[in-house]
């Protein structure tokens, strides 16, 4: 559970707006509060506004992809402790340490479970609260 005792603020970033749709239904199901936003730049302004304690940030977007995005919120001290679960169709080695890189915690393949989103955010939504 998130800070409050409710759940965690999630912030899901992808271009395709099934992706978001599926990710805000399965997140609201296990009791989290969910951001959308649909690239980069609409995140960067999110996280700034609303400080989620979680972020799933797909790699293949336009204008800002997925390692841009979570090399700048990385490199922002007020969120650089905020877990980010990369998101890919592609299942690949180097998408991974490419990801590890730049900051993410994890990567997720889509189409992705439930059970699988639940899963990274009680794993990673507890690291951050142990941060705060």
């Amino acid at each position: 559970m998130g800070p409050n005792g409710s759940g965690y603020k999630v912030l899901v970033i992808d271009d395709s707006n099934t992706i978001r749709r599926s990710a805000e239904i399965f997140l609201k199901q296990g009791g989290h509060e969910v951001l959308l936003a649909e690239d980069g730049f609409d995140a960067l302004s999110k996280v700034n506004d609303h400080k989620p304690h979680l972020i799933f940030c797909d790699i293949l977007m336009p204008r800002l992809d997925g390692y841009q995005t979570c090399a700048i919120i990385k490199r922002n001290a007020h969120f650089s402790n905020v877990p980010v679960v990369m998101l890919s169709s592609k299942d690949g080695v180097f998408d991974k340490a490419r990801g590890r890189m730049v900051g993410s915690q994890d990567y997720l393949t889509k189409p992705f479970t439930k059970d699988q989103l639940l899963q990274a955010v009680q794993q990673f939504g507890i690291v951050q609260q142990e941060v705060q």
